[in-house]
Formats: structure tokens, C-alpha cells, sequence
């Protein structure tokens, strides 16, 4: 009999997170019977894995700013959701009876769902047989009051967690450098190596052909500056390079806004834009350049493909996790990352052929996220296997 493991995922705003936590379980349902949770929108034309049942909550996002909650696409209002939220996630539970349950992120962010992830918890530690995991991405996001914050993390982390998984390299970014109080954390911590996407067995036949240029902005509700900025440049570049430009703006961009930006680029014959793609890597393969955010998700595809690449952060809400990030790759030669200066259609045209000119450094990080984190669950719920079972896992 396979372990069970609940996964619970919360994205507010892009779809970073649920891209990486469902990759974790693809690596997981071999070993596991995985029940995924999904509290935020639902992106059309994700592909789940197979062998994975997905609970979807009634969906919550916030904006931009990262203040206010909100029910997305109903009528009821957000207490009484969240009311729901909770009650299902109880009953799901005692239902699945998980051996494992993985909460992403929380409790280094996401702390403003503490009113279902509190009860949750209390809930899975009175069983008395489930093992409490966090999930967490390599940069935690840093609070004005800081060392409250920490101190509130630690409480939480030490009060219900069994084992912290921490999703990077240290030798690229150790935890301490947001998050100074690892050491006072009284479960195990460890880091797994950056969760990446496989790549698919075969590209999909509609890859255009020729020489390309990819733009990506991941879920699409922020970065619209880099689309226009895009289309501005291949405009100006149409007539000095043969490549193609292949514009993505994310399921999540507003209608209207995505509908512009189409308009804007029926005069590009080379300038294609769409809303989504589930082949991203699949493009960036095939890319000469790529110019996107520098979420966690998208430069986990730019290191594995060695695609040339320009990062904009998002800096939305004093949030520097994208700007250290893309510091440090440009600092060791692996991108180039873009200044919002930069963003004039001139400046961006002459940014794009100078990246078009450079080789990449090759940095050696380890990208071996997804068994790891397998491996660290194994060895958590091993004392309660059966030791012929036990020797299965190996």
C-alpha cells in the first residue's frame, strides 16, 4: 500500500507556486497516493499528472499590492468562503487521512490563510499519525517588521512542523540570507536543490520555425510592461533579425489587456501573441533569447535549457526575492537582467541585440529538487513502514 500525502498549494497572484508544487508531486506518485489541493485560480490548460487527485477550493486572489483578498468569480462574500475553505479542508482530512501532509509556504508566507491552515494543523497533529511538511522556495520574502515576523515563524514551524524542505542551493542561496532564525527551528531542515520541469518527450509540432525570441510573464496579472516593451522592439528589430518573436502574457491578464496587445502586433509579421502556453519549455529549447520575469519557475527553465536570458523583477509591494535572484545570476554572468529604464522600446531593441551577442556562464547548480524532496519523504515516513517495504523505497 502506497503512503498517502496531501499537498497543499495557495497562489494569490501568479502561478509560480502551483507550477513547482505540482511538479513536486509529479516526482511523488510513484511513491505516493497524492491528494493535491489547490486554494487559488485555476489556470486552463495546465496539465495535471496523471495519478493525482486535485481538490480545487473556491478560488481566493489579492492584488497586485498584496492587501486585500478576494473571492474570484463569485458572489459570496470572502468570510463566508474562507468559512467553507476551512470546513473543507477538515472534512477532506479526516476523509484522505494522509500519512504526509505538505503545506506550501506557509509559515513563511501565506500567513494571512491562518484561518483554515491553523485549524488544519491542530487537526492533523490530534490524529496523532500525520508527519507535517513545509514546502518552501529558496528566497523568503522579507516583512517591514522583520524580527516579529520570524519569531511568529518560528512559534508556528516549531509548534506543528516535522521537516522543512527548502527548494535551492545553498551554495547559491542559503536560507539565512532572509531568514536569519534557521538555527532556532527545532525540526530538521533540508535542502533538496531547485524543483525543475522535465522536458517533454517530443516538442509540440506548433514551435515556429526559424530563429526565436521568446516573452513570458508567467500568470500575467503584472509584468504587462515587458509585453509592450516587446512589441515596441520587434517593431524596431523586424527588418535587422530574421527571428521570430513569441509572446506569452499568462492566463491571468486581463481581457482587455491581452486583446491590445494582439491588436498591437497584427502589424508584425513575425510578432506572434498568445495568452498560454504548457510548452514553455519546450519554446525556450528552441529560443535563441528569453525575456520574462525572474520568478522561481521561469529561470529554473531558463538554467535548464541555457537559453540567453534577460530578467525583469517584480519589485510589486517591496518585494526584492525577484531582484536577488536576478542579482545574482548577473553577477555571475548567467543573464542579464533588465532596468526599468531599459524599457523604452530604442533602448530595449539595442538590450536585445547585445544579449543576442554574448555566450551565458555556465554555473553548475543543483537541480535535482523533485527526487530529493521524494527521497526526504521517504525517509521521514520510514519508521512506520514495514521493513520489506522499507528495502522497496531504497
Amino acid at each position: 500500500m502506497k503512503k498517502k500525502l496531501l499537498f497543499y498549494c495557495q497562489h494569490i497572484l501568479g502561478m509560480g507556486h502551483l507550477v513547482r508544487s505540482m511538479e513536486i508531486v509529479r516526482g511523488l506518485a510513484d511513491d505516493f497516493q497524492v491528494c493535491f489541493i489547490n486554494g487559488g485560480e485555476q489556470v486552463p490548460g495546465f496539465e495535471v499528472p496523471a495519478g493525482i487527485e486535485v481538490i480545487n477550493l473556491p478560488a481566493i486572489k489579492t492584488d497586485a499590492a498584496f492587501r486585500t483578498l478576494t473571492v474570484v468569480g463569485q458572489a459570496d462574500d470572502l468570510e463566508a468562503v474562507q468559512a467553507a475553505r476551512r470546513d473543507r479542508l477538515l472534512a477532506i482530512l479526516h476523509r484522505f487521512a494522509p500519512d504526509a501532509l505538505v503545506i506550501e509556504l506557509f509559515p513563511f508566507g501565506r500567513r494571512r490563510f491562518s484561518f483554515e491552515l491553523v485549524p488544519l494543523l491542530e487537526a492533523a497533529r490530534a490524529g496523532g499519525r500525520t508527519k507535517v511538511i513545509c514546502s518552501l522556495r529558496d528566497i523568503v520574502v522579507t516583512k517591514q517588521d522583520q524580527a516579529k515576523h520570524e519569531q511568529k515563524v518560528c512559534q508556528l514551524m516549531n509548534r506543528y512542523f516535522d521537516l522543512l524542505l527548502v527548494h535551492g542551493d545553498p551554495r547559491f542561496q542559503p536560507l539565512e540570507e532572509t531568514f536569519s532564525r534557521v538555527a532556532d527551528l527545532t525540526c530538521p531542515v533540508h535542502y533538496t536543490g531547485y524543483v525543475v520541469q522535465q522536458p517533454p518527450p517530443a516538442p509540440p509540432a506548433a514551435l515556429p520555425a526559424g530563429p526565436l525570441i521568446v516573452t513570458s510573464i508567467g500568470g500575467g496579472r503584472f509584468g504587462h510592461e515587458l509585453i509592450a516593451s516587446t512589441i515596441g522592439a520587434s517593431g524596431i528589430l523586424q527588418d535587422r533579425l530574421p527571428h521570430r518573436f513569441a509572446i506569452f502574457c499568462g492566463p491571468f491578464m486581463p481581457e482587455e489587456t491581452f486583446e491590445r496587445f494582439r491588436a498591437l502586433a497584427t502589424s508584425l509579421p513575425r510578432t506572434t501573441v498568445e495568452r498560454y502556453t504548457p510548452h514553455l519549455l519546450s519554446y525556450l529549447q528552441k529560443a535563441d533569447l528569453s525575456i520574462s520575469m525572474s520568478g522561481y519557475n521561469t529561470t529554473m527553465n531558463v538554467l535548464t535549457t541555457g537559453v540567453r536570458a534577460m530578467l525583469l523583477a517584480f519589485t510589486g509591494n517591496d518585494d526584492l526575492e525577484q531582484t536577488i535572484r536576478s542579482q545574482k545570476l548577473e553577477d555571475l554572468g548567467v543573464v542579464a537582467r533588465i532596468h526599468p529604464e531599459e524599457l523604452l522600446p530604442e533602448r530595449f531593441a539595442r538590450k536585445i541585440l547585445a544579449c543576442l551577442e554574448r555566450e551565458p556562464t555556465t554555473f553548475h547548480f543543483d537541480l535535482d529538487g523533485v527526487a530529493r524532496t521524494a527521497g526526504h519523504l521517504r525517509a521521514l515516513l520510514a519508521p512506520a513502514l514495514p521493513t520489506a517495504a522499507v528495502g522497496h523505497c531504497r
